[in-house]
């Protein structure tokens, strides 16, 4: 087997990583501001409706997911890793560009909400791919027996953005006034991704293909690939519910946290931020270390244990700390959560590169990751906004994160017959030195 040479591993997985990067912050930013984006386009005398429409309209990009992934996801299949790569991230950035400039509704009337929906729509078939895209790259690249520890930097990723987002909107409000962060301060987090575009796509012009993709004698046609994801249907499925788990988890103690600390437990927003930005640094350091672990006790011990633990604790947390809320509960209840989702996806998502058929690998990993993600992690914020206005229970979302970590558990019990060995095949190592060279 051919051991890549150190600076060529961590180049490719920069530039492999970098739009995922501008992806998650897309989507972290909207969840962060979601107070203020409701007001400006969805303005009503109910702040609760207000608010819930936002939400409603943060997840409707989740339900293009699906979409992407297939479409996306095939044309990646056919066409290749890189080209793929590229025109995800053109799509993402129109989304974004759409919602940083969008007139308010108090001038355009409905087309605002209107247009900010298809913004966001475009950003979610562009994102139904991307994790998927960047995983599989990743994990083609990859030594044979470091695969866990490569494909964990497609989420390690993440929460660069996630800090970079939660930093900027500290920043934010301790220097702009409540109003000022109403009326124009919450674009500034949109426009900033918008000046990170061009960065990115020429470091991702500079990607190879992977040897796995660039070795085979013949690419599948449009209707082979559709035709064999529809046969993969059973392990799609399981894929699904095992990603079940992470996306909850995700956007609850990520998306969800600036919102649930400022508006359920009457925190600052600096205090909910500065919980959010310890999550990113926890998660950033601990999802590498949770893939390396992977790649040396299997993947199935990590998915099996970390479910359980969630299973067992997630609703007692949550009831702890809502009994007495402050800035140190939240900060301990959400740590917690963010070494369990770290276990838990440190395995996950070089198992999802595994289990899918290769001719439909990343079409197959993103459908089963965009339908958890729409059914069930988008819908979190609204989910948890909606239920805790209905019931009065503010630990009610310990319950939604429990019942998916239930779900995942179900998956993880089975998906032993759906591993492919030849995922492993030591001959892919090679693509990072051909990385290096490019």
């Amino acid at each position: 087997m051919t051991t890549p040479r150190p600076k060529f591993a961590w180049r490719a997985i920069f530039l492999a990583s970098s739009g995922n990067f501008l992806e998650m912050y897309d989507f972290i930013v909207f969840g962060f501001y979601a107070s203020a984006i409701s007001k400006t386009f969805f303005p009503s005398r109910d702040p609760f409706a207000a608010l819930l429409l936002t939400f409603a309209t943060f997840g409707a990009g989740f339900l293009m997911r699906p979409i992407g992934a297939i479409v996306l996801g095939a044309f990646i299949d056919r066409r290749g890793r890189r080209v793929g790569l590229l025109f995800t991230l053109a799509l993402m950035a129109a989304g974004t560009l759409t919602i940083a400039v969008m007139p308010p509704f108090l001038r355009i009337g409905a087309a605002a909400p209107f247009l900010v929906l298809i913004g966001r729509l475009v950003q979610g078939l562009s994102a139904g791919v991307e994790v998927g895209g960047v995983s599989v790259y990743l994990s083609e690249i990859a030594p044979a027996r470091q695969k866990g520890f490569f494909v964990a930097w497609q989420s390690a990723s993440q929460q660069v953005a996630v800090m970079f987002a939660a930093i900027l909107g500290m920043g934010l409000s301790s220097t702009l006034s409540p109003s000022a962060m109403l009326a124009w301060g919450w674009r500034i987090p949109f426009l900033l991704g918008c000046l990170l575009i061009p960065f990115i796509f020429l470091a991702r012009q500079r990607l190879p293909d992977t040897p796995g993709f660039a070795e085979r004698t013949r690419t599948p046609s449009p209707t082979e690939i559709f035709r064999t994801l529809l046969a993969a249907w059973p392990v799609v499925l399981v894929g699904t519910m095992l990603a079940t788990m992470t996306t909850v988890s995700f956007y609850l103690i990520t998306a969800y946290t600036p919102t649930f600390g400022a508006t359920v437990l009457n925190l600052s927003p600096f205090a909910a931020l500065t919980v959010t930005l310890c999550v990113g640094v926890s998660n950033f350091i601990l999802l590498p270390a949770m893939g390396a672990l992977s790649d040396r006790i299997g993947r199935r011990p990590l998915l099996i244990g970390a479910t359980i633990v969630s299973l067992l604790t997630s609703y007692p947390a949550l009831l702890w700390l809502v009994s007495a809320p402050s800035f140190g509960r939240l900060l301990a209840v959400e740590l917690w959560l963010s070494l369990v989702y770290a276990a838990y996806n440190g395995a996950l998502v070089v198992i999802l590169t595994e289990i899918m058929p290769a001719d439909v690998r990343t079409s197959g990993f993103s459908l089963a990751y965009s339908l958890a993600t729409a059914i069930f992690g988008g819908s979190t914020p609204a989910l948890c906004t909606l239920v805790i206005h209905e019931t009065g229970n503010k630990a009610a979302p310990g319950l939604w994160l429990s019942g998916a970590a239930f779900m995942s558990l179900i998956a993880a019990l089975v998906v032993t017959r759906f591993e492919r060995p030849s995922s492993r095949e030591p001959a892919q190592s090679v693509g990072v030195e051909q990385s290096g060279r490019a």
